[in-house]
């Protein structure tokens, strides 16, 4: 029985912890994850969805605001652990940590690197109209998502996945490929290939000031990225002055010769907008400023707006 120390933070590293505890060649000594944080209207303590499944089995959960030096750090590495491994953890490891497991530390990363290294790689892969993206299992290294890479497994990007549907696909993707990993690494089968840096891209968190979507890019790309930042954090226009979320778009066939931003056609049931491929928008689900979410047919016949072809709505 091998020992492991399990990092990781969001729903999409639960199912690979479970995996790993409900496996009897494994043994979880430790998971570390990200402080409790204050979410939702009421600001609710909540713990990570990986801290629920390690206080579930009775695993010791470690919390540091920040490993690097830290007395959880020290703790960590006393357990003398075989492995250590990762998935959407947030955090740097220190090398002194990732030098003190006996067989190998390794990261669940969900993109085909060396393509999307970072925070926001299924975000960004997405956001830019790619049409597969992946998982690839690497040995963890100084620099960020750029150690050997041990395994790596594609997937579709379906032109109505968003990341959160991505996330569950890929969590899956991640707990099956690590499962055939391991095995081979502790056996020493495994060298891992070196990635190839001049096919290095970045995927780094994603900014509050990133949000806004830019309906000067092509219709595709303005879908693809209403759909890259649904159901977090949900990008957002300013259409008619009002800050407003875009929870679903639909660029659609037709082509036009107004400009991006310009009103279409509004019906009392659709609202067609200009991009900047000459292409056409339909927004289909809106959440204006202080409001709830809706349906376009709700937002068009609640708004003081007459919304006349041409017109200039969303500002760029």
């Amino acid at each position: 029985m091998k020992s492991i120390i399990f990092m990781g933070t969001p729903q999409f590293a639960a199912p690979i912890l479970k995996s790993l505890i409900q496996n009897p060649e494994y043994k979880v000594e430790a998971v570390v994850t990200q402080p409790d944080r204050r979410t939702g209207r009421k600001h609710k303590m909540t713990m990570s969805p990986v801290k629920k499944v390690a206080v579930d089995n009775d695993i010791p959960v470690f919390q540091p605001e920040k490993l690097s030096g830290s007395q959880e750090m020290a703790q960590l590495i006393a357990f003398n652990a075989d492995l250590i491994v990762t998935a959407a953890f947030g955090q740097f490891l220190p090398m002194k940590l990732i030098n003190s497991v006996k067989i190998a530390a390794v990261n669940v990363h969900g993109s085909l690197l060396p393509k999307y290294r970072g925070g926001a790689p299924v975000q960004y892969a997405i956001m830019n109209g790619e049409s597969e993206t992946g998982i690839t299992i690497i040995y963890m290294v100084k620099k960020m998502d750029a150690g050997k890479m041990l395994a790596q497994r594609k997937i579709n990007i379906e032109n109505t996945d968003d990341v959160g549907s991505m996330f569950e696909k890929l969590s899956i993707v991640g707990r099956n490929l690590l499962n055939d990993t391991l095995p081979k690494l502790i056996a020493g089968e495994l060298t891992g290939v070196e990635q190839d840096e001049t096919q290095v891209t970045f995927a780094p968190n994603i900014k509050p000031e990133e949000e806004q979507i830019d309906f000067s890019k092509s219709a595709k790309l303005v879908d693809a990225k209403v759909r890259a930042l649904r159901p977090f954090p949900v990008g957002y226009v300013i259409l008619n002055g009002v800050r407003t979320k875009l929870w679903s778009v639909t660029p659609l066939e037709q082509k036009t010769d107004l400009l991006p931003g310009q009103v279409v056609e509004k019906t009392k049931h659709e609202l067609l907008i200009a991009t900047g491929d000459k292409g056409v928008v339909r927004l289909d689900r809106v959440q204006p400023a202080g409001k709830p979410q809706m349906e376009i047919t709700d937002y068009l016949n609640g708004s003081q707006e007459a919304f006349y072809e041409g017109e200039q709505v969303i500002k760029l």
